[in-house]
């Protein structure tokens, strides 16, 4: 930050450089000195200045290049009953305040919020996701947040943003009545309500929030794992008919080592009932013993269902896209809409990460390069 002055009595130049990602307000530094009458103002694109005269808010500039005299100080000539010759120094606080947008801010519940879903009843679910901020009325900004701090970050606000956005999330997710596993769609929605609940109350302070996004909506890992076991549930189905199938897979497959075992565990069931079968019907015929129900050997046991298929889900442009199984990635890895970088999400994984960390790796590992330029 750097401000101008000239070595003497008075100020003759009032501007300010910011070198900073983060400052939203800064006081110039007077040091003692009085405002010389017709002393220069500039004020950057994305900057507003504010003049607080004893303790009063005073005239607000925006954007250019301004001489400080009467006819442009209407109300710093209000308050202080300045006629139209007047020429002396003065002395007030002036704020240069940035007025451009401050992006990528977090935001994510500490608790988990409750709500009724239609499906499971009482449920607890977390959320996160990103926000932009900017100031829209500078004096209002001056007079309910910043008061008299010399130097004030976004950091100094985000915390109260953060609290407001919540109690909304809060209010907003109890009343939408839309099941948890649909929520993941329809993030978009959920964040304009957020954002339009929001508005109001943050007006009063003089900022607003052009970006809201939903990143992420999820269940207690404890539930997930229910949830897990009973989509495992699901994709099995009838495990009467799921064993039959697995059977007839084993034989028409016998070259691998667990399709051999188990074409030879369901050979040798089909031969021990083909030899009950025949002693039975040999001693309905009255020449042949029939074999006996303790003699017989025990049925071989069902094999177990295979691991239930993973679903994942992809985070792109702020929207949730998916469920994906395995093979669906394969030709987006191929079209190159899913690299290493992208984020994804699967049940049972601790929030959103990059594709490359996670299992999909091997698949993005096995994707080709993008052909040579031509």
């Amino acid at each position: 930050m750097v401000f101008d002055f000239l070595k003497g009595e008075f100020i003759d130049v009032i501007s300010w450089l910011d070198d900073t990602r983060d400052t939203m307000v800064w006081r110039f530094d007077r040091r003692g000195q009085a405002i010389k009458y017709g002393a220069k103002l500039t004020v950057r694109e994305g900057q507003s200045a504010v003049f607080i005269h004893e303790g009063q808010l005073a005239d607000v500039f925006g954007p250019g290049l301004y001489m400080l005299e009467t006819n442009n100080m209407p109300i710093m000539t209000t308050l202080q009953h300045w006629d139209h010759l007047f020429d002396s120094p003065f002395k007030s606080e002036v704020y240069f305040i940035n007025t451009t947008r401050f992006t990528d801010l977090k935001w994510g519940t500490k608790n988990p919020i409750m709500t009724r879903d239609p499906e499971f009843g009482p449920v607890r679910i977390r959320a996160f996701g990103t926000y932009s901020m900017r100031v829209t009325d500078p004096g209002k900004f001056m007079t309910e947040i910043v008061g008299t701090d010399g130097e004030f970050t976004a950091d100094e606000i985000t915390f109260q943003l953060r609290n407001v956005i919540l109690q909304e999330m809060s209010r907003t997710l109890a009343k939408s009545d839309i099941p948890v596993l649909d929520m993941a769609a329809n993030t978009a929605d959920l964040a304009k309500t957020v954002n339009d609940g929001i508005a109001p109350q943050i007006a009063e302070y003089g900022i607003e929030l052009p970006e809201f996004y939903i990143e992420n909506i999820s269940l207690p890992e404890e539930v997930e794992k229910v949830l897990d076991k009973r989509t495992s549930v699901a994709v099995a189905g009838n495990l009467d008919d799921f064993t039959k199938f697995s059977a007839a897979e084993a034989l028409d497959n016998p070259d691998g080592a667990a399709g051999g075992a188990l074409a030879a565990g369901v050979g040798a069931a089909m031969g021990l009932g083909m030899a009950q079968n025949m002693g039975l019907g040999a001693g309905a015929g009255g020449g042949a013993a029939a074999a006996s129900p303790a003699a017989a050997a025990p049925a071989p046991a069902a094999p177990p269902p295979p691991p239930p298929v993973r679903m994942w889900h992809m985070a792109v442009n702020g929207e949730t896209k998916g469920p994906f199984a395995e093979a669906d990635l394969v030709p987006l890895v191929a079209a190159r809409s899913l690299t290493s970088a992208s984020l994804v999400w699967t049940a049972g994984q601790d929030g959103w990460k990059a594709a490359g960390d996670t299992d999909l790796a091997r698949l993005l590992e096995a994707a080709p390069p993008p052909p040579p330029a031509v």
